[in-house]
C-alpha cells in the first residue's frame, strides 16, 4: 500500500512538473504574441522546473527501467556472469552518483552561504538548486535497491529499456488486433 502511494506520488510529481512547464510556457507565448508583453521570470522558472523534472526523472527511470543502454554483449553471457556484470555496472553508477552528490552538495552549500538570488525570481538561488543533491540522492537510493535486488537474484542488474523488442511486440500486437490490414493491399475493380 505504501509502495503504491509512493509510486503514485512520484508519477504525480512528474506530471505536475510537466503541467507547470506547459502552462507557464503557453502563458508566456500568449502574453508575448497577443498582448506584446510577458513575464520576465517565466523562462528562468521553466528552466528550473525542467531541471527538477530531469533530476527527479533519473531516479524514476531507474525504478521503472526506462533508461536505455547497450547490452548486446552482456545478454550473450550466462546468467551468473550477467548478474556479476550487472552488479559491477550498478556499482560504477553508484560511484559516479556519489561523486556528483558530493559536488552538488558543496555547490548548493556555497550558494546558500553566499546568499545570492536567482536572476529573475525573487528567491535565493540555492532553493531551486537544492534539487541537485536531492535528485542525486534519490538516484543513489534507486541504484542501491537495484544492487540489492541483483545480489539477491531478483534481477540481473539495471533493467534497461529494449526499444527494438518493444517495437517488435507492438507490431505483433498490431497484427493480432488488425489482421486484415497487415497483408498486401488489394484493390477492387470498379
Amino acid at each position: 500500500m505504501l509502495t503504491r502511494a509512493v509510486h503514485h506520488l512520484e508519477e504525480g510529481f512528474i506530471a505536475l512538473l510537466l503541467a507547470l512547464m506547459t502552462v507557464i510556457t503557453f502563458s508566456q507565448v500568449v502574453a508575448r504574441y497577443l498582448f506584446s508583453t510577458g513575464f520576465g521570470w517565466a523562462l528562468e522558472l521553466t528552466t528550473f522546473l525542467f531541471a527538477w523534472l530531469v533530476l527527479f526523472g533519473i531516479s524514476y527511470g531507474i525504478k521503472v527501467g526506462a533508461h536505455i543502454g547497450i547490452d548486446v554483449v552482456v545478454r550473450q553471457l550466462p546468467l551468473h556472469l550477467r548478474r556479476i556484470v550487472g552488479l559491477i555496472a550498478v556499482l560504477c553508477c553508484c560511484a559516479y552518483c556519489i561523486i556528483l552528490l558530493v559536488g552538488a552538495t558543496q555547490y548548493v552549500y556555497k550558494l546558500y552561504s553566499i546568499g545570492i538570488e536567482a536572476q529573475d525570481l525573487p528567491v535565493p538561488r540555492w532553493i531551486p538548486f537544492i534539487m541537485l543533491p536531492l535528485g542525486l540522492a534519490l538516484a543513489l537510493i534507486r541504484l542501491l535497491q537495484v544492487a540489492w535486488n541483483t545480489l539477491l537474484g531478483r534481477q540481473v542488474g539495471l533493467q534497461l529499456a529494449d526499444e527494438a523488442r518493444e517495437a517488435i511486440e507492438a507490431l505483433e500486437t498490431s497484427e493480432v488486433l488488425h489482421p486484415a490490414t497487415t497483408g498486401p493491399r488489394q484493390e477492387k475493380a470498379p
